[in-house]
């Protein structure tokens, strides 16, 4: 079973940076980080498998950072110049097939295992 972990979430100013960790159990070719704002729609973040193909939502391309170590067992999101949009539980996700490349990486359905989120909150 697998078990995700997410940690690194706080509380910033507009402008400032955070960097988000999730730990995972299995070595896996494809993980995803998410976001729930209150009132809305669980939304895809960001994407990565293990052939380094990225994906990211318009919103925070150019400002968020996903990167994986197998090795490690964690996922990473960096994220830059945060907005007060970008206020938000986050939670990683990781499909239920360890060696499986997603056709959808970004859509929900994708994914069968949830950690528990981290919330980051932005202030201007």
């Amino acid at each position: 079973q697998e078990q995700l972990v997410e940690s690194g979430g706080g509380s910033v100013q507009a402008g400032g940076s955070l960097r988000l960790s999730c730990a995972y159990t299995y070595s896996r070719y494809s993980m995803g980080w998410f976001r729930r704002a209150p009132g809305k729609e669980r939304e895809g973040v960001a994407a990565i498998d293990r052939r380094r193909r990225t994906d990211y939502a318009d919103s925070v391309k150019g400002r968020f950072t996903i990167s994986m170590d197998n090795n490690k067992r964690v996922l990473y999101l960096q994220m830059n110049s945060l907005k007060p949009d970008d206020t938000a539980m986050y939670y990683c996700a990781a499909p239920a097939d360890e060696l499986r490349y997603l056709d959808w990486p970004l859509v929900p359905t994708e994914y069968e295992y949830w950690g528990q989120g981290t919330q980051v909150t932005v202030s201007s």
